[in-house]
């Protein structure tokens, strides 16, 4: 089993330096073009990068490969795209619905860490190991310093974490616990809210019982502070639960008007063609059904040139290095689609129409 682990991983490539002096390098298939993050660690739990192996969790990066090397963990992961919440951060670049956004975003990823069997605990949170993606959610890096939580141990066996991140318990008062990821995202809340004007005293009662000394003083459960953070900004509810920007097409997500301004007119002439589309012999049901599909055909089009909810991602060919062999992947990605869509309107046709 290793075996096969190390020959997948010996079809990846370096290409780039991310950060030599961690061990952590950009690297290519030689085959594919697929590209993603090679990591070598000297620190690691290889049981957690099973589980996360096995089980991807929404909000991490989806584990490609490993295997362990004299006492090393080499490890292949998603590449995500974005910048880090640290560089947002330093350069003040965050709003209120950001920071509600992101700090919701971080519940969801350790509620399902939290509900493992037994509890994941990260113990690493801070914000250079939070990428924001471009689709302005957050997601959660590196796991070299996870360990499943153990109620029986009075504490921990092995010091990690980030000093003015980790919690108490991590420096031997204590076994880590989901707590300890709570106090972490509450000095990661401290640490958004700072670098903007948006500190109040309800953050400050929210901030204050995640990052209490004693760790039965902070909320019982990831749950019970996103509860607190619904019930102190309740007109934050849509922003923090539903958040659409993900689902919105093309030239909505970024709320720029000269963008939602061009798509508006392409996508109201999209719908204008399609609904008013004659073909010869078709008429009723039969031409309605041909000019519903020539709507989808038209939006599938734009969504797959557009990366609509990063779809692009599973193409390798549209993640391809070089431009034109991307552009080639796109081009084939709506072929397919446009193809599909045909043949299935073909046989609803046939079926319903044939006689």
């Amino acid at each position: 089993m290793d075996l096969n682990h190390r020959l997948a991983v010996s079809y990846y490539k370096t290409i780039a330096n991310i950060n030599e002096q961690h061990n952590v390098y950009l690297v290519q298939h030689s085959e594919t073009g697929h590209i993603c993050i090679k990591k070598i660690l000297d620190v690691y739990n290889s049981n957690i990068y099973e589980y996360l192996y096995n089980n991807h969790i929404k909000g991490t990066p989806r584990i490609i490969d490993y295997y362990e090397d004299n006492n090393r963990l080499i490890v292949l992961e998603e590449y995500i795209s974005g910048c880090s919440l640290q560089d947002k951060i330093n350069n003040s670049t965050l709003n209120i619905n950001d920071i509600t956004t992101y700090i919701t975003d971080l519940c969801n990823i350790l509620e399902k860490l939290h509900s493992a069997n037994p509890s994941i605990i990260h113990r690493d949170i801070k914000p250079s190991n939070i990428i924001i993606t471009e689709y302005n959610h957050a997601v959660l890096l590196d796991f070299n310093a996870a360990k499943y939580f153990s109620p029986t141990a009075d504490e921990d066996t092995t010091l990690l974490g980030t000093q003015g991140y980790a919690a108490p318990e991590q420096y031997g008062f204590g076994s880590s616990s989901p707590k300890t990821d709570i106090y972490a995202l509450g000095i990661v809340l401290k640490e958004m809210l700072k670098s903007t004007d948006s500190f109040t005293s309800s953050f400050n009662t929210i901030i204050d019982k995640c990052t209490r000394i004693n760790a039965s003083e902070r909320y019982n459960s990831v749950s019970e502070l996103k509860n607190d953070l619904c019930r102190y900004f309740p007109d934050s509810h849509k922003t923090m639960f539903h958040n659409l920007s993900a689902y919105l097409p093309p030239g909505y997500r970024t709320h720029t008007p000269w963008k939602m301004f061009i798509s508006t007119f392409f996508y109201i002439l999209m719908i204008w063609i399609s609904m008013t589309l004659e073909v010869k012999s078709a008429d009723g049901a039969n031409l309605w059904i041909q000019r519903i599909f020539l709507l989808i055909m038209f939006f599938s089009t734009v969504f797959g040139c557009f990366n609509y909810m990063n779809i692009h991602k599973y193409i390798p060919l549209c993640t391809h290095r070089n431009r034109l062999v991307r552009y080639a992947g796109i081009a084939l990605l709506n072929l397919c689609v446009i193809t599909f869509l045909f043949l299935i309107m073909a046989i609803i046709l046939t079926t319903c129409f044939s006689h």
